[in-house]
């Protein structure tokens, strides 16, 4: 397992390259100059062909790559065109908000996807089965825009049983910062009342982020579970006289974990770098957001630096799935 786990990282590197490569050349064909972008339209040319000197914009695109190659090497992302600022350090600031949420989200997908699926085979071809996947058919149906639009319009403006936009209220400092999970360090800071508000505040853009994975979680947790449902062992489990409990929990939903676990691992890796969205509806201090103003403004090194992240964390989850794989059933190995 640790020559398989050396293998999947030393594999990242080539996937990173390979992000690079494109995201820096599918930048260069865009119509636009991004020292002129930054500066504004009042900006004299020399100032522009200066500013373009100082970013190295002025270099064959060949040699820029180079550069930026390098750069990467030593874990300098450059610095973002629009904030001044390392990019490095710009994600460490956004990146935890992004994190918090899509585990908030991930968490109301798994508790909502895999009951109603397990409900809904188990009942199939009846009421209870029709009503799951009606409601995963809506869940995958609705945009995300317009779910989180009717959430703030029913629940913040309306009834007013939840905070609005935000990762806080106005009136709360937030945490001291130990993980930049609003949650996790006013826990650890024992901080009640900014981790009571910073639930509240999680629960209407987890809910409209993990909708549509909601959906497509209940319906492989269903068909998974359906398709076992017909093996033989389990029959043959029944008619040794092992209870339905026993039978359903211990043989049925253990091997319909493998498609569970993989659809688990990929809807983490979309919840956490699509998160543009719900971010902008909730303003809420994400990469999300982070990565929309880049793209805006023509902050190429942000873009990038993004689209990096974004890279690296499919591969993660997969291997973090292939390693569960190996927990779950001792058969699987890492050949």
């Amino acid at each position: 397992m640790a020559a398989f786990i050396l293998r999947r990282l030393g594999g990242l590197i080539f996937v990173l390259i390979g992000v690079s490569l494109l995201t820096f050349f599918l930048a260069q064909m865009v119509p636009a100059d991004p020292a002129g972008a930054a500066l504004g339209s009042n900006a004299r040319e020399e100032q522009i062909a200066a500013y373009r000197k100082q970013l190295g914009l002025d270099e064959p695109v060949v040699v820029q790559y180079g550069i930026y190659m390098s750069r990467l090497l030593r874990g300098d992302l450059g610095n973002s065109i629009r904030t001044r600022r390392a990019v490095a350090d710009d994600l460490r600031d956004f990146l935890p908000a992004t994190v918090e949420l899509t585990l908030a989200a991930m968490l109301v997908t798994i508790v909502l996807g895999i009951p109603l699926g397990i409900i809904a085979a188990l009942n199939r071809n009846t009421w209870i089965d029709a009503s799951a996947r009606i409601l995963a058919l809506i869940g995958g149906a609705m945009p995300i825009f317009y779910v989180g639009l009717v959430l703030l319009g029913v629940f913040y403006r309306q009834l007013q049983w939840l905070p609005g936009p935000g990762r806080l209220d106005s009136t709360l400092q937030p945490p001291m910062q130990i993980t930049g999970l609003y949650t996790v360090d006013a826990l650890l800071t024992g901080n009640w009342p900014v981790f009571a508000n910073a639930i509240a505040h999680l629960i209407l853009p987890a809910i409209t982020l993990g909708l549509f994975s909601t959906a497509v979680l209940l319906r492989m947790t269903r068909s998974s579970m359906l398709e076992m449902l017909g093996q033989d062992y389990v029959r043959t489990a029944k008619a040794k006289g092992l209870g339905e409990r026993v039978v359903i929990g211990r043989h049925v939903f253990k091997n319909a974990l493998p498609p569970i676990l993989t659809i688990v691992g990929i809807l983490f890796g979309s919840l956490l770098s699509g998160a543009v969205l719900t971010e902008t509806i909730f303003n809420w201090p994400g990469i999300g957001r982070y990565a929309t103003t880049s793209v805006t403004t023509l902050d190429y090194p942000a873009v990038m630096g993004v689209a990096l992240v974004a890279a690296i964390i499919y591969p993660l989850a997969n291997t973090l799935v292939d390693i569960g794989y190996s927990i779950i059933d001792p058969r699987v190995r890492a050949d």
